[in-house]
């Protein structure tokens, strides 16, 4: 199982939630309070801003579908600059660097290095996109008391859904500073998909950027590769995506290499495949298209990880993929409404 730290709610706590001004009184009977449309708007709002302001380092585990992984994770800002860096401890050894957008990972095994251009949008820290009005209409978000995690005392919030094509969260943050120290991802039947937790943090450290920047500039030995992002857009490419799940709006649409894992890296004369990115404000789903190859596409599946559903299948010349943590019936909706129109 790998760290996911670019996904939505697998981020290492750069994301903060809002100061309990903005949360509505508690409900007397059960002692829940819920956030109607404006205050939902600016508890976003804060989460964006205050995931930009504060340092971190400390042991960060995610658990779900049976396995269990963990990294050493830090987070620095310096003026208008954000360094990460993040060391897989479980599983084959790997090392990601982020100055900006620009993530250099490094395979020590097999001496491989990848630079790449990575659009914040979709990166951790970003929880969601800024100012996203419309979350307020697919999920109600409720204050659930306090609670302590990594010797943090913190507010616990509750994320329910109002329909079945995502899932639920429970978000614990820190008092202090709003620092998320751990996720929950839960289940159409209230059942945990998903931990993301610090076991241990440090919070408001001194910013070491030369941490960050040193190994990304040290790559003697390394084969490096820089797989090109090329932003597009499905019509051009001739495709359209007909009603994806409702909530959802494209975000990003490239042009990329196929994915590199360590062991085969991409470059200028890899296959290429076409990927759109889709969020509802908290969570996303990828649909990759690419010409189907008889020798790497062997059947359509359905596959599940914790939380993580993904999708496999064969259109016609081509081969999608759509992968997101949201409901399998998401994952439906969006293949079905998938269609080649030209080119």
């Amino acid at each position: 199982m790998h760290l996911r730290p670019f996904s939505a709610l697998a981020l290492a706590g750069a994301v903060c939630v809002a100061a309990p001004a903005v949360w509505a009184q508690p409900n007397a009977s059960t002692g829940e309070a819920t956030l109607q449309a404006r205050e939902v708007r600016s508890w976003l709002l804060r989460i964006h801003e205050a995931a930009n302001h504060h340092n971190f380092q400390g042991t960060f585990v995610v658990s779900g579908g049976g396995s269990v992984a963990s990294a050493r994770i830090a987070h620095y800002c310096a003026g208008p600059n954000q360094y990460e860096r993040s060391e897989s401890l479980d599983g084959q050894a790997r090392l990601v660097f982020r100055h900006n957008d620009t993530v250099t990972t490094l395979w020590p095994a097999t001496k491989v290095a990848v630079v790449e251009q990575r659009n914040l949008l979709a990166q951790f820290p970003a929880l969601l996109q800024a100012g996203d009005d419309r979350i307020g209409d697919f999920y109600e978000v409720q204050r659930q008391g306090v609670d302590r995690v990594a010797g943090h005392e913190v507010n616990v919030l509750a994320v329910k859904p109002r329909d079945g094509y995502r899932y639920g969260y429970r978000l614990w943050a820190d008092q202090a500073t709003g620092l998320l120290l751990r996720a929950d991802v839960v289940g159409a039947h209230h059942e945990l998909l998903e931990t993301s937790a610090f076991s241990d943090v440090a919070i408001d450290v001194k910013p070491q950027p030369e941490s960050v920047l040193r190994p990304m500039k040290k790559l003697d030995g390394y084969r490096v590769f820089r797989p090109v992002l090329t932003p597009t857009d499905l019509q051009t490419e001739g495709w359209a995506l007909n009603h994806p799940a409702p909530g959802f709006r494209e975000v990003r649409c490239v042009k990329r290499s196929l994915d590199v894992d360590g062991s085969v890296a991409g470059d200028s004369d890899s296959p290429k495949a076409l990927q759109a990115i889709y969020s509802d404000g908290l969570t996303y789903v990828s649909v990759f298209i690419e010409p189907f190859d008889p020798k790497r596409h062997t059947h359509p599946m359905l596959a599940s990880v914790g939380p993580t559903q993904t999708l496999m299948q064969r259109q016609g010349d081509w081969w999608v993929t759509v992968l997101g943590d949201v409901p399998p019936a998401t994952l439906r909706v969006f293949a079905k409404g998938l269609e080649r129109i030209g080119k």
